[in-house]
């Protein structure tokens, strides 16, 4: 198949013909799969059994959208037409394209079981993210999708707008002098991020994006509830290994919403207009102070690297134990490098290097460094500087010249892959199990 200009050429026959023998192939699997007895209590023949008839799916599945992953999107779009978020994407692929990703219903069944125990459809769907997002047209055309702000944001506007406040349980996003403040509250857990918190904080960066009266957003973690830093400011330790462990972390919903949604429009901004020539500019974006107290690790130490100004108390560090929980660190392996260089981003990528405010390496991870104490002032004062209309059309040239869309698709497309075979690693499987016995909060 061809592509011009975004729109597949060649024959909707050899599509629907290569589809429907997908399908049958596939079908044959699932027929294995079901003979056998569930996960757990299958012989290691079993499960060897069980491992063939997955790889050969994966593999049918690889080559037919390495053939059709253009006419596959532009069918599920109506020809780039239709905006469908990534959850409602693989929803419709597996409604039109039967055996292509795994039903919502399939996908539930999995997330109700420990990690341990999935039979790992997740990866099917990384499959498939990566095959469209490889694509220039469709791939382009999902970030964009990624960027229109959520119907629970714009449901939740006019309350925003009025009272200038709005509780989402896990985060409280407030107004203030001009600036949206988002302070994390998953105070039991030390912000450690889960499902329910991506979607609080996708919420809280849309509804500070479309509010007119706000001109700078501001991150931070809440006072703690958890025995170890009770009444300490945290701001953030991470994925929650224990929903890991619980098969509560998401694929679609987690962890790629996380970097396609929220943090790329902290970068981006919000799609505002959909008419690819629109005048001045299609997307809205403000400036980003983040305030990191006690630590930020893990993903707390990813979303740094996309703030505009960050200010780290003295006693606070930042560490990436990447290969330690064998997962991917999101899209720090793409930003990371440009703020530190490729050796110290190894040390903290591959070795699990803790970098601690105090030590002058972290001021390339970090603008200020302040006395906990005084980081209310520090905050206001970065505030004040970064409330300018200069500062916004900067900081936009700047991510622009840094972080070229395609590049970040390119990327994205790996990471959906990698990560969704990470997730179900028997090291990572081990990793979290033994974390939670330790009843470790991440």
């Amino acid at each position: 198949m061809t592509v011009i200009d975004g729109a597949p050429t060649g024959s909707d026959q050899v599509l629907d013909r290569d589809a429907a023998t997908l399908a049958a192939h596939v079908r044959d699997c699932e027929a294995t799969l079901a003979a056998l007895p569930p996960k757990p209590a299958r012989s290691p023949a079993e499960q060897a059994v069980a491992d063939g008839v997955q790889h050969t799916a994966r593999r049918l599945r690889a080559r037919f959208l390495h053939d059709h992953a253009d006419g596959v999107y532009h069918r599920l779009t109506g020809g780039l037409s239709d905006r469908l978020r990534i959850r409602e994407l693989a929803a419709a692929a597996a409604t039109e394209f039967p055996g292509l990703v795994p039903t919502e219903e399939q996908i539930a069944e999995e997330l109700s079981r420990p990690q341990g125990e999935k039979e790992g459809r997740e990866i099917d769907q990384g499959l498939f993210f990566r095959a469209l997002l490889r694509r220039p047209a469709a791939g382009t055309h999902l970030l964009d999708t990624m960027l229109l702000p959520t119907p629970r944001a714009l449901s939740l506007l006019p309350e925003f707008r009025a009272t200038g406040q709005v509780d989402l349980g896990s985060l409280r996003l407030e107004r203030r002098s001009g600036a949206a403040y988002l302070t994390v509250c998953n105070t039991s857990a030390l912000n450690a991020e889960d499902n329910g918190l991506i979607d609080a904080m996708e919420t809280a960066v849309d509804l500070a994006l479309l509010d007119d009266e706000v001109g700078v957003g501001v991150l931070r973690g809440a006072e703690m509830t958890h025995p170890r830093y009770a009444g300490r400011r945290v701001f953030s330790a991470g994925i929650n290994l224990k929903k890991l462990h619980a098969g509560q972390i998401s694929f679609v919903d987690f962890l790629l919403r996380r970097e396609l949604g929220y943090i790329a429009k902290l970068v981006r901004g919000l799609l505002i207009d959909d008419d690819p020539g629109a005048w001045p500019r299609r997307t809205r974006d403000k400036p980003w102070i983040a305030a990191v107290e006690s630590f930020a690790i893990g993903g707390g130490a990813q979303l740094v690297l996309v703030f505009d100004h960050v200010i780290a108390a003295a006693d606070a560090y930042f560490s990436l134990p990447a290969a330690q929980e064998g997962i991917v660190p999101g899209a720090a392996n793409f930003r990371l490098t440009r703020s530190v260089g490729p050796r110290l981003a190894r040390q903290v990528i591959l070795s699990g290097r803790t970098i601690r405010a105090s030590e002058p390496d972290a001021r390339l991870l970090c603008d200020d460094v302040v006395d906990p104490r005084e980081m209310d002032t520090a905050v206001e004062q970065a505030r004040q500087r970064l409330d300018n209309p200069a500062v916004g059309v900067n900081r936009r040239m700047l991510n622009l010249a840094e972080e070229p869309s395609n590049a970040f698709r390119e990327y994205l497309a790996e990471f959906a892959a990698e990560q969704a075979l990470r997730l179900y690693g028997e090291d990572v499987v081990d990793k979290v199990r033994r974390s939670w016995a330790r009843e470790e909060p991440v």
